[in-house]
């Protein structure tokens, strides 16, 4: 698995713009297929820009994948398979909107080789998903659910919110309940962030609605590790929950420092010595990729980066800090650092010890960054 890498592929397209939403994205379909070219042609570009060319993973994200139309997958699959070896069972997945589901693509996506979806559901309220903005209904999560099982797609995973406006305990355990009751195999769980200059900003800025405060999104986040935990869920990452053999490999990938590809406008792309991020316009990235040449920045890691980076991905996951990882990996200084900063967080509460491991505390996992932070070498 060490000499195998990622791809990710960045379709930054939307139906509506989400209220909540700062991602890279476009509601004008305008530029679709030069964008689609480029996408192929950049996977030539910067096929070496990772280690190796067999794929272990590949994730379609966004932005919404989903819209996506069957000769646009079959040509960026083309591009793929013409540049990089992939590994027989890798994890393919495609993010997917509730309302794009159907049988058709379904059977589109399976013939593609794609075996895994990733559901963009945020709440099965009704209340929620008009507030965020959301182009499916609640009915349509359940319908798009139901028919990718029987389409034979199983491995299944769903993103939920939790500390929305008027967004009660009970109604976040309402949620979970409808989590539960599909036996879904995997869930991400994330905190409503309000991002600046998107639609929500604005709403909270003009006191139009208020977000939950922290006692009670800390309370949201208490009940849902409980409940998913009473359910046979594993908790692998601070957002992340599966039933065992469910992880996702390529996020996983992300959080265990393996090398990525990210192609596409704002795709981020680490090869273990530096990370590259493409410009976040899809006129500026397309004409670039016209042009031969790609539109992106780059950050050559030094120790201390690269260390601080370990602390920050590691620390959120169930395999957490390993010192003995640190020793081999980082100067004697940093690793001296790194030890006395953790014994520190120790002494106060926040991380525990198994071996040469330190973990989080059931306690510090809401505070997860904070810790993080408060380990990171100057």
């Amino acid at each position: 698995m060490q000499n195998m890498g990622g791809l990710y592929l960045h379709i930054p397209f939307c139906k509506q713009a989400c209220h909540y939403c700062d991602f890279h994205f476009s509601t004008s379909m305008r530029l679709k297929n030069r964008l689609v070219d480029a996408l192929c042609k950049e996977i030539e570009l910067q096929k070496s820009f990772i280690p190796t060319n067999t794929l272990s993973s590949i994730y379609f994200g966004g932005g919404t994948p989903s819209i996506l139309s069957e000769s646009d997958l079959k040509a960026i699959f083309s591009a793929i398979h013409a540049h990089f070896h992939i590994e027989k069972n890798a994890e393919i997945t495609l993010e997917a909107n509730p309302d794009d589901i159907d049988n058709e693509k379904l059977k589109i996506w399976k013939n593609l080789g794609i075996n895994r979806l990733s559901m963009g559901i945020q709440s099965f309220r009704e209340s929620d998903l008009q507030l965020m903005n959301r182009a499916h209904t609640a009915s349509e999560a359940h319908k798009a659910i139901d028919i990718a099982r029987s389409s034979g797609i199983y491995d299944i995973t769903i993103d939920l919110m939790y500390g929305l406006p008027n967004q009660s305990l009970a109604d976040w355990q309402e949620n979970l309940n409808h989590f539960v009751e599909l036996k879904i195999p995997h869930l991400s769980a994330y905190c409503l962030t309000v991002e600046k200059g998107t639609h929500l900003a604005r709403l909270v800025r003009d006191k139009k609605v208020q977000v939950a405060d922290d006692e009670l999104a800390r309370e949201q986040f208490n009940s849902l590790l409980s409940t998913v935990k009473e359910n046979g869920y594993e908790q692998y990452e601070i957002s992340n929950f599966c039933l065992p053999g469910h992880e996702a490999r390529h996020n996983s990938s992300y959080w265990k420092s393996k090398p990525y590809l990210g192609i596409g406008p704002s795709a981020h792309s680490y090869n273990h010595t530096s990370r590259r991020w493409n410009v976040a316009s899809n006129l500026k990235y397309i004409q670039a990729i016209e042009r031969g040449e790609a539109d992106f920045e780059e950050e050559v890691l030094s120790p201390k980066e690269k260390l601080n980076d370990y602390l920050l991905t590691r620390l959120r996951t169930k395999w957490g800090l390993d010192l003995n990882e640190i020793q081999h990996n980082f100067p004697a200084d940093l690793y001296q650092q790194t030890h006395k900063a953790i014994l520190a967080q120790v002494a106060k509460g926040n991380l525990h010890a198994k071996g040469t491991c330190y973990f989080l505390s059931e306690n510090a996992k809401f505070i997860a960054d904070h810790v993080s932070m408060e380990l990171f070498v100057e």
